[in-house]
């Protein structure tokens, strides 16, 4: 705990220092003051410490930064004529540059490259160069590990898996058979990859359902982050595609046969019936609803709770649509606000 008794997180004891200029240099920024100054961690300002590295988008923030306990601070360009106590490191998007320098420290805190005892690895499973299998993860036949990836503890690996290069899979995470994952994709812990989709054939005579074939497959691209416990089907027949860049957070369902376009941001609790399409660059705020056969067309934004109906498209980049039915924002407003006139004329 610190002196206000918030908690921070705790340096790894086996953490390797990385100098300001080793970071400045992998960032593109600018130095001014000690570059050999040794850096640790990052931290917020409030809870800074010797070692740690922070970041400052405006003026207020700098003079905060610069009076707080952390060994170096990345500003602005407006931070470049300042007279500083500590080592600035000048990147034209401080946020964007404080993001990729927490990158570069976490990669000194690997743990120890190797398969643990408790691990069970198949014979026949295909393994890179300085992989980490943590206890109890189980590794099937025919997989493959990328170098670089880390298998946490607990975690299930299908029979035929592929997983890249530099990946990381937290504790407890299901990869079901076959299913692909591209380079340096994150999966947090408990999520499932590559189950069975929801769809069923009725039969009339009888009022029972039976399971239609699950048989596709589930692809991963490059650089793909899915939450804690999210739940991703594999296809039918085909594929479930999450496209490269995608950011899926916590508890996202995406339904068998989805195709989800690069870069497209999903927040928690969102879920996607079957062939679901989401375009590149689309954003889908909270507990949206999706219905099966939709198409989020590239670039759209769909508010928190709204829920679009099977077989609908919402077009139009940068336009933010809401409620249920989906529709623009502006309309969803002008609608609250004639149901506001009726409701004073009942009065």
């Amino acid at each position: 705990m610190t002196a206000r008794g918030k908690p921070r997180r705790k340096k790894s004891e086996s953490a390797v220092p990385r100098t300001v200029l080793e970071i400045a240099d992998r960032l593109h920024a600018r130095v001014i003051g000690n570059g050999n100054a040794r850096l640790m961690g990052i931290s917020s300002i409030a809870t800074a410490s010797d070692g740690d590295l922070v970041f400052a988008e405006q003026g207020r923030d700098l003079d905060l930064a610069l009076a707080s306990r952390a060994t170096a601070v990345i500003a602005g360009d407006f931070a470049a004529q300042t007279k500083a106590s500590k080592p600035l490191l000048i990147a034209a998007n401080p946020r964007l540059a404080f993001t990729r320098a927490a990158r570069l420290l976490d990669a000194a805190r690997s743990p120890k490259p190797g398969i643990r005892r408790s691990a069970v690895v198949a014979s026949s499973a295909r393994l890179g160069k300085r992989i980490v299998i943590a206890e109890r993860a189980v590794v099937g036949e025919n997989a493959t590990i990328g170098d670089g990836s880390w298998i946490g503890a607990g975690c299930v690996i299908g029979t035929g898996v592929s997983i890249g290069r530099d990946c990381r899979l937290s504790p407890n995470v299901t990869v079901y058979p076959n299913v692909r994952l591209g380079d340096r994709v994150m999966v947090h812990a408990g999520a499932v990859l590559g189950s069975d989709g929801f769809g069923y054939v009725r039969d009339p005579a009888s009022g029972r359902y039976e399971q239609f074939p699950q048989i596709g497959r589930l692809e991963i691209e490059d650089d793909v982050e899915i939450g804690a416990n999210a739940t991703i089907d594999r296809g039918a027949l085909d594929a479930t595609r999450i496209g490269r860049g995608a950011k899926l957070d916590n508890l996202v369902h995406v339904g068998h046969n989805c195709q989800i376009g690069e870069n497209v941001v999903i927040a928690a609790q969102t879920g996607l019936s079957g062939s679901v399409v989401i375009e590149d660059n689309a954003v889908l705020a909270g507990q949206v609803g999706i219905g099966e056969h939709a198409r989020i067309e590239a670039g759209v934004i769909v508010g928190a709770q709204a829920g679009a109906p099977s077989n609908k498209v919402l077009r139009g980049k940068g336009i933010i649509f809401w409620g249920t039915p989906a529709r623009p924002i502006t309309q969803y407003l002008k609608g609250l606000a004639a149901l506001s006139r009726l409701a004073k004329k009942e009065k």
